[in-house]
């Protein structure tokens, strides 16, 4: 991708509410280049979606969010996309990520109580052909997210210690 391109996507990574405008101004080019860039990486599918990143312990519409490691067999010819398809187009499942290590799949789900969560892994998760295990890991607190903290941050009142 060439370079203009790529600092278009990192200004709206960084703040999506960007106008044309204002990248425009940013990058020392024309609001039209701007406009004509964003159009071909929208329609390139590289801009998928424009999302707002919310702090939901300060809604009251609490969820319940976890990420399950999921240990699966390998479909022949087709590898693990077609378990992760199967996956992912449950309503519940929000982020299906192929891994190295322990595990093969990371699934976060959301769902409104720890019950639903449970009820999603030993109904539609566990049971799918090809799942060997799942080991469940409930998110209690979010401290970043997406580049953005949701601390309030308090001076950092430590002693400095020098040898």
């Amino acid at each position: 991708m060439e370079q203009f391109k790529m600092k278009i996507v990192d200004l709206l990574k960084e703040d999506a509410r960007r106008s044309p405008a204002l990248i425009a101004t940013m990058l020392g080019a024309s609001e039209a280049e701007v406009a004509e860039a964003i159009r071909e990486l929208e329609e390139a599918h590289v801009i998928v979606k424009y999302a707002t990143v919310v702090n939901w312990a300060k809604v009251d519409n609490e969820k319940v969010t976890a990420l399950i490691e999921v240990q699966i067999t390998p479909e022949r010819g087709r590898g693990f996309d077609a378990i992760a398809e199967r996956i992912y187009l449950y309503p519940e499942v929000k982020s299906v990520y192929l891994m190295s290590g322990a595990y093969d799949l990371l699934v976060e789900i959301e769902g409104k109580t720890l019950k639903e969560v449970a009820s999603f892994v030993s109904n539609k998760l566990s049971p799918i052909d090809r799942v060997l295990s799942t080991k469940t890991h409930f998110i209690l607190k979010k401290y970043k997210q997406d580049g953005i903290t949701f601390e309030d941050h308090e001076d950092d009142r430590r002693l400095l210690i020098s040898p």
